[in-house]
């Protein structure tokens, strides 16, 4: 499927702001099955300064710098994005999910590679509970395919949706707690289930083109940003994406911007700014438009 993302942040405030200082990762990357193309970020007021920048993990970031005094900053990302199914390797999915933990396994090729994304991370500590409630999909000599598969089916059966339960910095003893959440909550708790058992998992952000009813249009800005989980598969060089909010492996209607090892490593927009405002509103809105919709107009 070919795609144009759209996503626009915009932010209002009730008095100047004299700098607003920028971080974004809202370019999507290139691989296997994914191609990228026409990628453009417009800030407005135009800052006086960008730059960008690939991370470690191989994100692109885009760094501003807006000097001129204003009470809104928008920023708009475009990307026309070309996305397959991707294809695993059946060997790789059938080592058992033993040998895709890292630290006990560093003589597998990329293990060094995985290996930070084994370990704890800010939004995603080490949670007992979470590690007792993946010991029922990680049976000794599983294959890690078939693990990672019912541990995401279990997910989806046990927790409910709800974006009311949870806020940006809830964390997973509460989404454990209340047995609900969004995408980034199932994703941090998908991470703290594997990674309390030495797995090698990271924290993806990204879109995911909705599909309206049956005989209905596609609303406008309907989509939003999504996170899922990739885990390592030993032997390879490749990833298992799963989505454990729809309870799905990743496919072509799901575009991959970035990853690390949570959401503070790949948050869509974040920055400092320098105001005597007293108030501020952020909105959001992402449209995933088929190609062949702006072809037909």
């Amino acid at each position: 499927m070919r795609y144009r993302v759209s996503h626009r942040t915009d932010y209002r405030y009730d008095a100047d702001v004299s700098g607003s200082y920028g971080l974004a990762h809202l370019t999507p990357r290139t691989l296997p099955a994914q191609r990228a193309s026409d990628h453009r970020v417009e800030i407005a007021p135009v800052p006086s300064a960008t730059s960008r920048h690939t991370d470690g993990y191989g994100n692109v970031s885009t760094y501003f710098h807006v000097t001129e005094p204003h009470q809104r900053l928008t920023i708009d990302a475009v990307t026309e994005v070309e996305v397959v199914p991707p294809s695993y390797d059946a060997t790789a999915l059938a080592e058992p999910w033993e040998r895709a933990r890292p630290l006990q396994h560093p003589e597998i090729a990329g293990a060094w590679a995985a290996t930070d994304f084994a370990l704890p991370s800010p939004k995603v500590l080490q949670v007992p509970d979470a590690t007792d409630y993946a010991a029922a999909s990680l049976e000794p000599g599983r294959p890690i395919g078939d693990a990672v598969t019912d541990l995401m089916h279990r997910i989806k059966a046990d927790f409910d949706y709800d974006s009311t339960a949870t806020t940006v910095t809830s964390t997973v003893p509460d989404v454990l707690a209340k047995r609900a959440g969004v995408c980034q909550d199932f994703a941090h708790l998908s991470l703290a289930c594997l990674r309390g058992h030495g797995i090698a998992a990271r924290y993806v952000s990204g879109y995911l083109a909705t599909q309206p009813p049956p005989g209905k249009e596609r609303i406008v800005g309907a989509d939003a940003s999504h996170a899922w989980v990739a885990v390592w598969l030993p032997g390879s060089d490749q990833w298992l994406a799963f989505d454990p909010t729809n309870d799905q492996w990743i496919a072509d209607r799901h575009v991959t911007v970035a990853w690390g090892r949570d959401y503070g490593d790949v948050t869509p927009v974040k920055g400092v700014i320098y105001t005597e405002a007293k108030r501020s509103t952020l909105r959001v809105s992402v449209d995933v438009a088929p190609l062949e919709e702006y072809a037909a107009h």
